[in-house]
């Protein structure tokens, strides 16, 4: 028997024309927000960044730009096509040194 769903499949063909950029800083955009997963695109300006924070089990993937990427300490740089995955707990943070788009998938709880 097929597993039943209540969710619609949902289809971005462009993500990174989600993604919108503020002055002030980062500014999320939730394709989805749910209780097992949260899945958002956002994007930063260059010199902006995200505080180095403790987090659940995510996936990160870059689809525009260049930046610096922190976990636990260690330094990733990355570019359009790369992906880090965080461990769960781990510190990450986030500096872009030009405009940079990115895809974030966080595990729930």
């Amino acid at each position: 028997m097929p597993p039943t769903t209540t969710m619609p499949p949902l289809f971005f063909p462009d993500v990174a024309s989600q993604a919108v950029f503020d002055g002030a800083g980062p500014r999320p955009q939730f394709l989805l927000d749910s209780e097992r997963l949260t899945v958002v695109v956002a994007g930063l300006e260059p010199g902006q960044q995200i505080p180095s924070h403790p987090e659940a089990l995510a996936v990160y993937y870059f689809l525009e730009g260049e930046g610096v990427m922190t976990v636990d300490g260690e330094a990733f740089a990355v570019t359009a096509g790369a992906t880090v995955i965080t461990p769960p707990g781990s510190a990450r943070g986030l500096r872009a040194s030009s405009r940079l788009v990115f895809l974030a998938a966080k595990a729930g709880a």
